[in-house]
This record gives C-alpha cells, sequence and structure tokens, in this order.
C-alpha cells in the first residue's frame, strides 16, 4: 500500500527515482506484517484466556498459601526480569520495559486483594494503596517509558488521596467528631505536585516521555479539579458538603495548585514550560473562588468557561492544537447544558425548545468558525 503510494509520487513528478528506490527500500526493512502479528497476538489472546479460564474454574481447589506463593513468584520474576535485562529489553523495544513495569505494578496491587480474599482481612482501601505506592512508587518513576506506568503511578495516587478523604471525612457523610478538613483537602491536593516533578526531570532525565506524561497527568488532574469545582457550584453542592468543600478546604487547595504552577514554569522556563504553569495556576485561582459562585448558575458557568477559555489561549500561544480544539469543544458543551439551564422553564413549551435548538446552532457555528480560524497549524511538545 505504502509502496503504491511512493509509485504514484514518482509517476507525478513529485520525486524522483533515486528518491523512490531509498524509499521503497526504507519502507521494506521497516515493514511490519500487521496481520501476521494480529493473528500471533489472537492465539496468545486465547491461551491466556484459556488458562485464566482454567484457574477460575479450579480456583476454590487452590490451597490460599499455594496461590499467594504463585502470586508472590510472579512479581519475584518480573522484579528480576527488571533488574536483569532492563536494559537489554530497552534496547529492543522500550514498550517491553514499559509493559513489564505495568504487569509487575499491577501484580503488587492485586496482590493486597489476594491477602484479604485468603486470610479473610479488610481494611480501608487508603491503607492498602498507599502501601502499594511505598513499594512500587520507586520502581515506577526508575523504569518507567511512558504513559501507561505514568498513569498507573498518578492514577494510584490520586485513587489513594481520594480514599483517604472518603474514609476520613467523605461526602454526604456526618460524624460524630469533626474531620479535619484542611488537612484533607491538601492530601488530596499533592497530585498536583506531579507536574512539577515531570516537568523538572524531564529535561534531566533519558527517559524525557515518561515525565513529560507525569508532567501531563498532574496537569490533567488540576483541571479536572477546577472544572468539578465549578461544576459542583452550578448546583449547590457547597451548601450541602460544608466541611468538605469550605473556604478552608478550597484555598488550600488553591495554594498547592498555585504553587505547583509556579513550580513547572521555573523547571521549564520554556513558552510551553510557561503556558503549562500558567494553567495550572489559573486552575488554582478557580478552586479559590468558586466557593462564592456556589447556586449561582451563570456565575458557575463563566468561572467554568473562563478556565477553559484561559486553557484554550494558551493552547493557541504553545501551540497544541489537539488541546486547543479540546478546550473548544468542553467550552461548547458548557455553553449548551447553560442553555438548558437556563431555559428550563420554558422547556415545555415549543418556544422553549425552539430557542434552545437554535442558541445550541449557534454556538455549534461559532465554536466551528473559531476552531478553523485560531487552531494552531501545527502542535508542538507539551
Amino acid at each position: 500500500m505504502v509502496t503504491g503510494r511512493i509509485a504514484r509520487w514518482h509517476e507525478a513528478g513529485l520525486i524522483d527515482a533515486e528518491t523512490r528506490d531509498r524509499l521503497v527500500a526504507y519502507e521494506e526493512e521497516h515493514s511490519r506484517p500487521f496481520a501476521l502479528w494480529a493473528v500471533f497476538g489472537i492465539g496468545a489472546l486465547a491461551i491466556g484466556l484459556g488458562l485464566v479460564s482454567l484457574v477460575a474454574a479450579n480456583w476454590e481447589e487452590v490451597p490460599g498459601q499455594v496461590r499467594l506463593a504463585v502470586h508472590l513468584a510472579l512479581i519475584a520474576g518480573a522484579f528480576a526480569a527488571l533488574l536483569l535485562r532492563e536494559e537489554r529489553l530497552a534496547a529492543a523495544s522500550p514498550w517491553a520495559v514499559e509493559a513489564l513495569v505495568f504487569v509487575t505494578a499491577a501484580l503488587g496491587l492485586t496482590f493486597f486483594g489476594h491477602l484479604g480474599q485468603v486470610y479473610q482481612t479488610s481494611a480501608p482501601l487508603w491503607e492498602p494503596l498507599a502501601v502499594w505506592l511505598a513499594l512500587f512508587g520507586p520502581l515506577m518513576l526508575a523504569t518507567g517509558r511512558g504513559w501507561p506506568v505514568a498513569a498507573a503511578l498518578v492514577g494510584g495516587a490520586i485513587w489513594c488521596a481520594w480514599e483517604y478523604h472518603s474514609a476520613l471525612g467523605g461526602f454526604l457523610v456526618r460524624r460524630t467528631e469533626e474531620p479535619a478538613w484542611p488537612w484533607l483537602a491538601l492530601m488530596t491536593a499533592l497530585p498536583v505536585l506531579f507536574a512539577p516533578l515531570g516537568a523538572a526531570l524531564r529535561s534531566r532525565s533519558a527517559r524525557a516521555d515518561f515525565w513529560r506524561r507525569v508532567e501531563q497527568c498532574g496537569l490533567a488532574y488540576t483541571i479536572a479539579g477546577a472544572s468539578i469545582f465549578a461544576a459542583l457550584a452550578s448546583v449547590g453542592a457547597f451548601e450541602s458538603e460544608p466541611g468538605a468543600l469550605d473556604p478552608a478546604s478550597q484555598l488550600v487547595r488553591a495554594a498547592v495548585a498555585l504553587v505547583a504552577g509556579a513550580l513547572v514554569a521555573a523547571a521549564r522556563p520554556t513558552l510551553s514550560g510557561r503556558m503549562a504553569g500558567g494553567i495550572i495556576a489559573l486552575a488554582g485561582l478557580v478552586t479559590a473562588v468558586v466557593f462564592g459562585a456556589n447556586d449561582v448558575t451563570v456565575l458557575a458557568a463563566a468561572l467554568f468557561m473562563a478556565l477553559w477559555v484561559g486553557i484554550a489561549a494558551a493552547a493557541l500561544v504553545a501551540g497544541w492544537r489537539g488541546v486547543f480544539q479540546l478546550a473548544v469543544g468542553v467550552i461548547v458543551l458548557r455553553l449548551i447544558v447553560l442553555s438548558f439551564e437556563l431555559a428550563s422553564d420554558l422547556l415545555l413549551s415549543g418556544f422553549g425548545l425552539i430557542l434552545s435548538g437554535v442558541l445550541v446552532l449557534g454556538i455549534a457555528w461559532a465554536a466551528w468558525r473559531v476552531s478553523r480560524s485560531f487552531a494552531p497549524e501545527a502542535e508542538a511538545e507539551g
């Protein structure tokens, strides 16, 4: 398929014969038999599913200690492979190391559930998550190569932080003793600091792509948090959760985001780094002031859209085409939701439905024009 396209380029006079021959030789040397690999993959998947089915069918027949020993042996074998073969595997394919690290971390995480099942023990979920992060976090930080391990590491930290928050404070839970809400807010904000960690190490490590993904995960968490808080404000959630979402807690979360934004900008004093730090700082500002927009639909929506307008502007400056288009799409969706929120009293009438439909079409058309006119030509490295 590719060689046929190259031949057409030559026939159209776009490339000469020498260039054609070099391109064809390169494609033949680097071609991958995807159909054959797909067959191998299907066969391996069938074998794996068969083994899982056999184990599942006889799960209760296998003594718990034997199952735990096998589980530990798998973890130890994966650790040994990383310790002894990491460089050789990385030379062959960085994704081989990434896959092995991810599988090792997954085996470690599932071991705690397996342990609880065998010995019929229970504990707050944040405790095994914290132990898993302490044991396997250094492995992921030291050997991760791409986004799967970065997402597992940051996602695990976020999961642990919010499970801790839920166990000691929680939403929609009234306790006899008043939880230390600012402390819990600090715990949920700490994963934001993955952004400056990744920004600081991406230019100082041979695994730059991994640290870039870590930074992006921290950035995404900050944006998601500020967006969720703005959405909660639009439905009056700050009144129903006076402790978990009180001004002091919000200010703690905002302070961590502001510090993280400044650290990202300082660690990466490039245009891209400054824009990333600015987005994190803007999310922190929205987090700090969103309490005042509680149950004020228009104001809460304005804060939400101000955040995403800022993201779109930063993406425009930095040349992040995908981020710019995502921001435009989110703004359009929020405007559509807002149109229905404001027209809720009229939706029972045909006029209200027509008005909302026209507004939605107008917003979609305006966003399309903005995207065509102002989207960056090419996406730069984020």
